[in-house]
Order: structure tokens, then C-alpha cells, then sequence
């Protein structure tokens, strides 16, 4: 069977489900989960619980070597249709260049599965090309910050759930950009949901413990609306819970907020969809964008860009002695609104 490459998650997933399988797998790349969610399915799926007795065999790149591998690779499989092999952390594993012969004549009984994490193979070399001809090469690519609310979406979606755009980016703003986490706190959130509901900011507060009336987005539109009361009613409770809300985590989120009110600005359409796709949030955030281009013209959305950059330097101790979070945090926030 021919390999393939730039396969996607998704049909890489589909083609293992159907009993697809390839000789060899590269999965690589900085985003772990899908090269742990493609291993762990091999490894959990492929062979009965019997068959893996004899056939299944999991090593670590950094306590392997190539010779080792190679003679596993070259075993047959008994009393069974295949033998699994899968090398996790093979960005460890001492001359991987030298599994080439292998890779060029390998076993059609065996699925080696080689995970290497938080970088590329060299894609140049004999082995990578060799790989592509033989089997499956997938880059795990880490998703961009703005792509991880549709991510939600479509993960709950998979499981017959629905979320709110709001609780999405709630979701993604406290807990970052790790998939791995995202998924470890969605489990959580599902054993208490009856399954076909739709996750709101409730759930998410009840269950997750990310404030639904006091986070970034509502300081955000607090400050749209030039709400001199609730603004700083979000600072004070930011200011009460550094550890969840420290000042260089809030910035970067403002920052990117109204470097696209300023986009915002000078878009030639401004029709709902068009701003959507233009400053890549969903439709449903695009009203906040609308109100905070009329409160803030552009001559003061770039002075709120200088000022969260300067910021940003003070919180990180450029130019600022003794100033904590808090304190610059109510600064910062009376200067953007005055």
C-alpha cells in the first residue's frame, strides 16, 4: 500500500477505525495530543487484549537503540494478523537515521509507530522520504490561540454537545492553548452534563471555577462601553486573584483585542460576517468590536496599544521598582478609560 502524507487528524483517525493500516507511522510535531490521540487509539485498538500479550510492544526512544528496534520490527506476529510496535519519544531515540534500511524493506505484518514530539524530523533526509513512500507521516502542528474556541466547539460537538460562544472563549482564554488540558478539564465538565446539552458559562463556572461575571472578555466589554463601575470592579477581583488573573497573562489578551478594534477601524466592509472573517473571531463577538471602534476612534486605540506595550514592560519589571500587579493593573485601566 502506498504511504501517505499531509494527512489530517481526522481521516488519519477514520482510516485506523476502518482497519486501514500502514506499515509505519511519523507522527511529529509541538502539539502532543494528536500524536498521543493516533498512538493511544493504535495501541488500544488494533489488537485484542490477547493478541497483545504476544504481538504488542511499547518502548521509549531514549532507553532503545536502532538495532533493538529493527530486530522487534522484523518479528512476526503470533496468532495474529499484525504485531504493534510504538516508539514514544523517538526525538530521543540515538541515530534514528539508521532505521532506514528497515523503513526501505519493512515488515507488512508489523505497524511500527514512531512519536516523535515538540519538533520536526529532517525532512531532507533519506529516512523521512522513505517513511512518506513506505507509510504515514502527520505533523501535529499546535493550534494558533484563535483557533482553539472552534476546537472546543468541534470536540463537544463530536460527543453530541453544543457550547455557547461565550463559554467557548472562556474555556480557551483560562486555559490557554494546551490541548491536552482543554481536554482533561472537558472530560470533567462531561460526567456532570446529560449528554445533547449545551455548555454555558454557568457549567463552565460551576464546574471549572472561571468566573463567568469577572475574566478578561467582560473586562473587555466593560471597557467597549467606557463602564468606568464594572471595569474596575474586574480589576479589583483580578487584583484579589493574581494567581488566576496576573497581570502578563491579561495583557496579551487586551493588547490582541484592540490591535483589532483597530483593524476593525479601517476594514472597507463592516458587515457582521465580513468583520468575522476579517479579524478571525466568531460573528457573535463582533457587536463588542462595533462598540469599542465608537468609544475608542483611532487615535486612541493606537494610544491604548502603546500604553498596554509599555505596561507589559513595567510588569515585567522594566522600569518599575515597587509597583505590584494590582496597582498597575488600576492604572492601566484608568488610562485607557480617561
Amino acid at each position: 500500500m502506498a504511504g501517505k502524507n499531509d494527512i489530517s487528524f481526522d481521516n488519519l483517525l477514520s482510516d485506523l477505525k476502518n482497519q486501514i493500516y500502514h506499515p509505519i507511522y511519523l507522527l511529529y510535531g509541538e502539539e502532543s495530543y494528536f500524536i498521543d490521540a493516533i498512538s493511544d487509539y493504535i495501541e488500544q485498538n488494533v489488537l485484542s487484549d490477547l493478541e497483545k500479550e504476544f504481538n504488542q510492544t511499547i518502548v521509549y526512544g531514549k532507553d532503545s537503540n536502532v538495532f533493538t528496534l529493527m530486530s522487534y520490527a522484523k518479528r512476526f506476529p503470533m496468532m495474529a494478523n499484525y504485531q504493534v510496535l510504538i516508539v514514544k519519544e523517538a526525538q530521543d531515540l540515538d541515530k534514528i537515521d539508521e532505521l532506514l534500511p528497515y523503513v526501505e524493506n519493512p515488515l507488512k505484518s508489523t505497524i511500527l509507530v514512531l512519536c516523535y514530539k515538540y519538533g520536526k524530523p529532517d525532512k531532507r533526509k533519506s529516512l523521512f522520504k522513505s517513511i512518506e513512500k513506505a507509510g504515514v507521516t502527520f505533523e501535529s502542528a499546535r493550534l494558533y490561540d484563535n483557533k482553539i474556541p472552534d476546537w472546543i466547539n468541534d470536540y463537544l460537538r463530536q460527543r453530541k454537545y453544543a457550547i455557547t460562544p461565550k463559554a467557548a472563549a472562556l474555556l480557551s482564554e483560562f486555559l490557554g492553548a494546551d490541548l491536552g488540558k482543554i481536554v482533561n478539564e472537558l472530560q470533567k465538565l462531561l460526567i456532570n452534563i446529560p449528554a445533547g446539552s449545551e455548555i454555558n458559562e454557568e457549567y463552565v463556572e460551576k464546574n471549572i471555577g472561571i468566573s463567568k461575571d469577572y475574566n478578561v472578555f467582560e473586562l473587555q466589554k466593560a471597557l467597549a462601553r467606557k463602564d468606568v463601575l464594572k471595569s474596575n470592579q474586574i480589576i479589583l477581583y483580578f487584583g484579589a486573584n493574581l494567581r488566576e488573573n496576573p497581570l502578563v497573562k491579561v495583557i496579551p489578551i487586551l493588547y490582541s483585542y484592540f490591535s483589532k478594534v483597530l483593524t476593525y477601524h479601517f476594514l472597507p466592509d463592516k458587515s457582521k460576517n465580513s468583520v468575522a472573517a476579517a479579524l478571525s473571531v466568531n460573528p457573535f463577538f463582533v457587536a463588542d468590536y462595533q462598540q469599542a471602534a465608537k468609544s475608542f476612534p483611532v487615535s486612541k486605540t493606537v494610544g491604548i496599544i502603546s500604553l498596554l506595550r509599555e505596561y507589559d514592560l513595567k510588569a515585567k519589571g522594566v522600569d518599575n521598582v515597587s509597583a505590584g500587579d494590582g496597582e498597575l493593573m488600576k492604572e492601566l485601566i484608568f488610562k485607557i478609560l480617561h
